[in-house]
C-alpha cells in the first residue's frame, strides 16, 4: 500500500491528507490550535495507568495525541460520522497506533431506553455533525449502532472520559453512572443547548464531586478530577480482557497461538448477547487470546472460577471458541480459529473444543456443523464444554474471522479457506445461478419483489437456487460451477464467499440497510479475491409491527433500478423493461402485518 501524503503534524502526531482538511484547518494542526483546549486538558489529566475513554475522535487527532504523549494504558474512541472512520484509522497506521488504540464507529447512550440505532446529522463539514439536528443547516441523516454507556463501563473500565460530541454531552450526563471516571475532559456546546444548558452539564460534574483544573480549563472546555478512594476493580467476573483491542486482519493477536496447560474452559450459565465465559489459565488468571468479538466489542467477559466439581479432558486439543447452532453465525464466528489447523501438527491435537451460545442446549451439535468440517477436510472429533471442563492441554488461537473488520480474515485465515474448503468437491451446475431467499418465509426477513426478480433472471438463463434445500457439498459444487452469480444478501453468501474465486462475478443485492451487508461483502471481496457489486435498489423498508430488530425487515425492491443495474455490471443483457411493483402487489406481500421504517 502506498504511504500516505502526511498533511500536518500536531504534537508529535502525523496527520494524512484527506477531504476535510483545508488550508486553515491545517494550519491550526500544525499550530496545535486545533481542539487545543481539549488536548491540553486531556494531557494534564492523563497518565500512563489510565484507561482513556474518548466519545467524539472526529479527525482522531485529539486521541492520536493522548496516545502519542501520554501513552495510556488503553484507549477506546468512539465516532458516530462513518466517514470519519477510514481517515481516523489512516491516521493510527502513519502513526502506529492501530495496536493502542480501539475504534468504533456507534454511538454510547447513557439512558436506559437504549435503540439500536441513533440518527445522526452529518454536515457537508464534519464540525457540527451532530445527533442533534439544531439549526436546520443542510443535514444528511445516517443511522448508526449504538452502545450502552454501562456495557461499555462493564467491558473498558475507563478511569478518564474524554467527551466533543456537538451537544450530545447534556443528555448523556443526565443519565450517566460516572463511577470510577477520576477525570473529565469536556467541551460544552451553548450554542445547541442555550446556558442554562452548559450551567446544567457543570452542575451534574460539580455534584458528581469533579473540580475544574483552572489551568487548562476554559469557559466551553472543562478538565475536571475528583478523589477517588478506592482503586479500581482488578479484572473480575464480566470483564473484558485488558488490552481491549479487537481482531485485526493485519496481524496482532489474531494471527498468535496460546499454549494453555490445564486450560479451564467457564462456558456461559445465561444467554445474551454478551455472555460471562471463556478461557482460564491453571493460575485462573483469564486467557485473552481465547475470546471472541464481534464487530469493536467483546461479546465474552472474563468469568470466574466456579466452586465444585470440574470435568476433565485429557489430551490436547484446538480452541474453538462459541459453538452456534444458528447456522449464519456457526459460518460467521464459530469458524474463525480453524486456521490454526495448518499450524500445528493436527495429527496430534484430540479434537476441537468449543463451549455453547446457548446453555440449554448443553453440548448439543448440529449435522451442518460436521458437515462444514468434512468440507474442510477436518476430521477431528467435536468436544462441546457445556459444564466447566478443565483440557490437559488447550491450544488458543486468535480470532482469525467474524464479524467487523476482521470479516476479511487474516492471511493465514483467508489461505487455510482457499487451501481446504471444498477441495474435494466437483463443480457441478450452470453458469448462471441466482441464490434465493424466496422459499425461507418472511419471518427470516423478505425481498418484496423477489418472485418477479426470480421469473426475469429465469429469462436470461440463471438457475434458481435454493440452497437450504441442498446439501453443503451440492451448494459448493454450484459455487464453483458458476461464472456469474446474484444473490440475495444473507448467510449463503458466507458460504459463497470461502468457495468463490477471482474469475466469477458476483452481485449482491441488499435486502436491509444494515452493517451485515459491509461484512458479507467484505468476506466476499477479501476471501474470493474479487469485490462483488453489492445493489441497492431498496425503495422501502418495512418491519413487522412490534418487532426491533432490523434483520427481520423486509426490503422492497425497485425492479428497474434493479435491471439497470445489473445490466451496467454484465449480469443481463438488455431486453424488454421490469416492471416496478405496483402498491397493490406490495400490500398483499406485507398483508397489514408491517410498519413503514425507511
Amino acid at each position: 500500500m502506498a504511504e500516505q501524503k502526511i498533511a500536518a503534524v500536531c504534537c508529535g502526531v502525523r496527520v494524512p491528507a484527506s477531504p476535510f482538511l483545508n488550508e486553515t484547518r491545517i494550519e491550526r494542526i500544525n499550530a496545535a490550535r486545533y481542539e487545543g483546549d481539549e488536548i491540553a486538558g486531556a494531557l494534564a489529566v492523563i497518565g500512563p495507568d489510565d484507561r482513556v475513554l474518548e466519545m467524539g475522535a472526529g479527525l482522531g487527532v485529539v486521541g492520536g495525541v493522548i496516545a502519542h504523549n501520554a501513552r495510556p494504558a488503553a484507549l477506546l474512541s468512539f465516532e458516530a460520522n462513518p466517514a470519519m472512520i477510514p481517515h481516523i484509522r489512516a491516521l493510527h497506521a502513519a502513526n502506529h497506533l492501530r495496536g493502542r488504540i480501539a475504534l468504533r464507529n456507534e454511538v454510547v447512550i447513557s439512558a436506559p431506553e437504549r435503540p439500536e440505532t441513533a440518527t445522526f446529522f452529518v454536515r457537508n463539514s464534519f464540525l457540527g455533525s451532530s445527533l442533534i439536528d439544531h439549526d436546520h443547516r443542510d443535514t444528511r441523516a445516517v443511522e448508526v449502532p449504538t452502545s450502552g454507556w454501562s456495557d461499555v463501563v462493564a467491558e473498558f473500565r475507563p478511569t478518564v472520559l474524554v467527551m466533543d460530541i456537538e451537544g450530545g454531552e447534556l443528555e448523556f450526563l443526565r443519565h450517566a453512572d460516572l463511577s470510577g471516571i477520576r477525570a473529565v475532559v469536556i467541551e460544552f456546546h451553548p450554542g445547541i443547548y442555550g446556558r442554562a444548558g452548559t450551567r446544567e452539564c457543570k452542575s451534574i460534574l460539580r455534584a458528581a464531586g469533579f473540580s475544574k483544573l483552572p489551568g487548562p480549563s476554559t469557559r466551553l472546555v472543562w478538565a475536571c478530577t475528583r478523589e477517588i478512594t478506592a482503586e479500581p476493580d482488578p479484572p473480575g467476573p464480566g470483564r473484558a480482557e485488558s488490552r481491549f483491542l479487537p481482531p485485526d486482519p493485519e496481524g496482532g493477536w489474531s494471527g498468535t497461538l496460546e499454549r494453555v496447560e490445564r486450560a479451564r474452559v467457564i462456558p456461559p450459565v445465561a444467554s445474551g448477547h454478551v455472555q460471562v465465559a471463556g478461557v482460564l489459565r491453571a493460575d485462573r488468571s483469564y486467557c485473552e487470546n481465547a475470546g471472541t468479538w464481534r464487530n469493536e466489542r467483546a461479546i465474552t467477559l472474563r468469568p470466574l472460577m466456579p466452586e465444585g466439581p470440574i470435568a476433565r479432558l485429557e489430551g490436547r486439543w484446538l480452541w474453538g471458541g462459541i459453538l452456534w447452532t444458528y447456522f449464519a453465525h456457526f459460518v460467521g464466528e464459530s469458524t474463525a480459529r480453524l486456521w490454526a489447523l495448518d499450524a500445528v501438527d493436527a495429527g496430534k491435537i484430540a479434537g476441537i473444543a468449543f463451549m455453547p451460545k446457548r446453555p440449554r442446549l448443553g453440548d448439543t451439535t448440529q449435522p451442518f456443523q460436521r458437515a462444514f468440517l468434512d468440507l474442510m477436510d477436518i476430521r477431528l472429533p467435536i468436544h462441546v464444554c457445556a459444564t466447566p471442563t478443565e483440557i490437559e492441554e488447550l491450544i488458543v488461537p486468535g480470532q482469525g474471522f467474524g464479524l467487523g473488520a476482521i470479516s476479511r480474515g487474516t492471511q493465514s485465515t483467508r489461505a487455510t479457506f482457499r487451501a481446504r474448503f471444498g477441495r474435494g468437491v466437483t463443480a457441478d451446475g450452470p453458469e448462471r445461478l441466482y441464490i434465493s431467499r424466496s422459499a425461507l418465509g418472511a419471518k427470516r426477513g423478505a425481498l418484496i419483489g423477489e418472485g418477479e426478480l426470480e421469473a426475469y433472471l429465469n429469462e436470461q438463463g440463471y438457475e434458481i437456487f435454493h440452497p437450504q434445500n441442498h446439501p453443503l457439498e451440492v451448494q459448493v459444487a454450484r459455487y464453483k460451477a458458476a461464472r456469474q452469480i446474484i444473490g440475495a444478501e444473507g448467510s449463503a453468501m458466507h458460504v459463497l464467499a470461502f468457495a468463490a474465486r477471482p474469475h466469477q462475478q458476483i452481485a449482491l443485492i441488499v435486502r436491509r440497510r444494515s452493517r451485515a451487508t459491509t461484512h458479507i461483502a467484505t468476506h466476499l471481496e477479501h476471501f474470493a479475491g474479487r469485490a462483488p457489486d453489492v445493489i441497492e435498489t431498496l425503495v422501502h423498508t418495512w418491519l413487522p409491527k412490534g418487532q426491533q430488530r432490523r434483520r427481520l425487515g423486509a426490503g422492497e425492491l425497485d425492479l428497474p433500478a434493479l435491471q439497470a443495474r445489473l445490466i451496467a455490471g454484465g449480469f443481463v443483457e438488455t431486453g424488454a423493461p421490469w416492471a416496478a411493483l405496483s402498491a397493490q402487489a406490495v400490500e398483499q406481500t406485507l398483508g397489514g402485518r408491517y410498519d413503514l421504517i425507511a
